[in-house]
């Protein structure tokens, strides 16, 4: 063509190698189109991915593997589609290497473009991904919008690893030595897919904060784009695939602004609930349970959480209580990082609401009670989850020493009248009267005690058992002297019997019953009770 240029333009060798090219160039074209339209199978991305995976990392057998024969047989059959690829493969370059240099670059992208667009179009439609808006989030049910965000979990993985990925060497294959048209061919192929992939985690993030669980799938879909931020930036490089990058980065930033805003929400829920009738028993509140299986389930998405909220640290809320609020340091030389500051603010949230419902009762010492039995099970879900990661020992052993003071405080208030009326030496010597006297008192206090306290819960074994030995430590082991220094001389009193009503056994097995939310008809020497249900 260039030989015969150089006779003139009028030449008829000119005309004529001038409509032989275009000949060529059609059959080319057809050629072209013909291979990536007969061997989709071959070319799909998932195949080019895997194979080039295969070929950088090698192949690997297990001791479990199917025999020899079978083995063989299916490794044949991956060799034969793997020739028939590469082949395909070797063909589309060479076709299109003569396309380009012959100036027929346009027409060749064209048909390239055609075709592996409609691919990846395809296979973001086969994963069950399709263009959403945000008006169809939000008037679609919990349950749909639960199961989309489990859809396109399962489709993003798939989509970077194999589908976009496949297609960046394959088009890299095809259009090697052509940096401008390889770039400009993988951004119009790929665009429109993964603008639609990484527009439905935006669209679901303007509406996550009308259900609070909503955050965990929010995290699900952001640390499933984070954990592929690196695959995503080799894939889409290039600067014409900018667009694809920042799409992506615009969907973690929605989605950790999302997240933010539900953890406040959050921690205004808890703030304001409503609730202010006494749980019954000065058990344990429902309050309490929700939030801290929500916070705990919070502290198995540390990873992610740690990257949102290092963009918006809550030092402004640490910076209004001292230290010991958080119960675990927190130094310019070695400061704490900001999903444990996170969490353990959102846990002195939800104490200081307890403390505000504590008030609530009209017996101190109940109130005292249920900030032990409450603060207790926020210690153990705090200790069975990663939360104790986070929040370390230092945190957990603050609190639990916290526990006991409120202990100490429930039984002071609770029992201190039962105690108070026993003598400090029940051993000293008294007249019969004083002894008589001092009968009848601890009677009176330990009937109300227990009245009042018999229908109170513990529902943790060890906090249950701490105070019981507590309690019949002090007043078990006084009464029982002070029976046995004095009851001799009471059976020689009339009506000893209305007078000395407890026996020390029986003030044991008293003492024992209390604390598993049973109403106690107390009598002298037996009891009869009634269970009554209370949440554990």
């Amino acid at each position: 063509m260039h030989f015969v240029s150089t006779e003139g333009s009028g030449s008829d060798k000119l005309a004529r190698a001038q409509a032989l090219m275009q000949v060529a160039v059609k059959r080319l074209q057809k050629e072209f189109y013909q291979i990536l339209s007969m061997n989709r199978a071959h070319l799909d991305p998932e195949s080019v991915s895997t194979r080039s995976s295969r070929t950088s990392t090698g192949s690997s057998s297990s001791l479990y593997d199917e025999d020899d024969e079978t083995r063989a047989a299916d490794e044949s059959s991956v060799s034969e589609a793997e020739d028939a690829s590469l082949a395909a493969m070797s063909d589309l370059r060479l076709i299109a290497e003569c396309m380009i240099s012959s100036g027929y670059a346009k027409e060749c992208l064209k048909i390239y473009i055609v075709i592996r667009k409609s691919i990846v179009d395809e296979g973001i439609y086969k994963l069950g991904v399709e263009k959403t808006s945000s008006s169809q989030i939000h008037k679609a049910s919990w349950e749909a919008v639960e199961w989309r965000v489990d859809t396109w979990l399962n489709a993003v993985r798939a989509a970077v690893k194999t589908l976009f990925n496949g297609e960046r060497i394959l088009c890299d294959h095809v259009f090697a030595g052509h940096d401008s048209l390889r770039e400009s061919c993988f951004a119009d192929v790929t665009r429109e897919g993964a603008g639609v992939l990484f527009a439905f985690p935006e669209a679901v993030a303007k509406h996550a904060r009308r259900v609070p669980e909503m955050i965990f799938r929010l995290l699900d879909m952001y640390g499933a784009i984070a954990d592929r931020w690196p695959e995503i930036e080799s894939i889409f490089s290039d600067e014409a695939a900018a667009g694809v990058r920042a799409q992506a980065a615009s969907a973690l930033a929605r989605l950790a602004e999302a997240v933010r805003a539900v953890l406040h929400d959050f921690e205004t829920a808890v703030l304001k609930d409503p609730s202010k009738s006494p749980v019954a028993g000065a058990g344990i509140h429902d309050l309490t349970v929700d939030a801290m299986a929500y916070v705990a389930n919070l502290a198995d998405y540390s990873g992610a959480l740690s990257e949102i909220l290092a963009e918006a640290p809550p030092a402004a809320a640490k910076n209004k209580l001292p230290e010991s609020y958080f119960g675990f340091s927190d130094s310019d030389d070695s400061p704490a990082p900001a999903v444990s500051l996170k969490m353990a603010w959102l846990i002195l949230v939800l104490l200081c609401k307890l403390d505000t419902k504590a008030k609530h009762y009209k017996d101190i010492s109940l109130s005292y009670l249920f900030l032990a039995n409450n603060l207790q099970y926020v210690v153990g879900k705090v200790r069975t989850s990663n939360l104790k990661y986070l929040l370390g020992d230092d945190w957990l052993a603050r609190h639990e020493s916290k526990v006991k003071q409120f202990a100490a405080r429930y039984e002071r208030l609770g029992w201190g009248h039962v105690i108070d009326s026993l003598p400090s030496d029940p051993t000293a010597a008294d007249t019969p009267a004083k002894a008589k006297e001092t009968f009848k008192k601890f009677n009176a206090a330990f009937d109300q005690a227990c009245r009042k306290q018999g229908v109170c819960v513990v529902p943790d074994n060890k906090l249950r058992d701490h105070i019981k030995v507590s309690i019949a430590r002090k007043i078990f082991r006084l009464y029982r002297e002070f029976y046995n220094a004095h009851k001799e001389k009471m059976e020689r009193e009339r009506f000893s019997a209305s007078v000395v009503r407890y026996a020390p056994e029986d003030v044991g097995h008293h003492l024992s019953d209390l604390f598993f939310g049973h109403f106690e008809s107390w009598g002298a020497s037996s009891v009869e009770s009634s269970p009554m249900h209370y949440r554990a």
